[in-house]
């Protein structure tokens, strides 16, 4: 059955840009919702409980019908929230380097105009939602806990929650705000290393 991940740092560790208390709701609160009733909906399904999350949220025609819709919500959270604490840093920030900064700016002009691209998409979403960095260098959203696995697509190589229980303690209504700071943790290095992979 699946588990909740460790954060790769301490709850208090991204400082100003997200404090300890949405962390700790984040992590130990609405991602381990989303394991638990993952786990709940798989409990008749012994078949399911030994697929990856990813095999799992890629091929939801294979799902019963009576436990899809729960398997792609939380398991969708689980997966999403499990990439998404690794795309933080409290040493993050800067700039891509290598491969990747050259795809950017090759993609996009220069690192500001991804920027200014990405946090666009990230602000427009309607609702709740993520925005993907994919490993083509196109930007795409999808609503809810959706993936781009589940579309057919590939693992992204970086992705922001824009839910509101991501940041409306710290933030309000204010998304842009948030989306702003973000900026200021992104842990590159892992999104280098993802795009190496690719």
């Amino acid at each position: 059955m699946f588990t909740l991940p460790d954060l790769p740092y301490d709850y208090d560790a991204l400082g100003k840009y997200i404090s300890k208390t949405i962390m700790e709701l984040h992590h130990k609160g609405h991602h381990q919702t989303y394991v638990n009733k993952l786990n709940a909906a798989l409990e008749q399904t012994p078949e399911l409980q030994e697929k990856t999350i990813e095999e799992l949220i890629s091929n939801l025609e294979a799902v019963p019908d009576n436990i899809r819709t729960a398997v792609r919500n939380n398991g969708g959270g689980h997966f999403n929230h499990s990439l998404f604490w690794n795309f933080m840093s409290p040493s993050g920030g800067n700039q891509p380097s290598g491969a990747l900064a050259d795809g950017l700016t090759e993609r996009y002009g220069n690192f500001q105009s991804f920027i200014d691209a990405f946090s666009d998409k990230a602000v427009a979403v309607f609702g709740s939602g993520w925005v993907w960095l994919l490993p083509d260098l196109s930007i795409t959203t999808t609503p809810n806990q959706d993936s781009p696995l589940m579309s057919g697509g590939p693992a992204p190589l970086l992705g922001l929650d824009v839910w509101e229980h991501a940041y409306y303690i710290d933030y309000t209504y204010k998304r842009s705000d948030y989306v702003k700071a973000w900026w200021h943790i992104v842990n590159w290095p892992e999104v280098e290393k993802r795009f190496s992979e690719k």
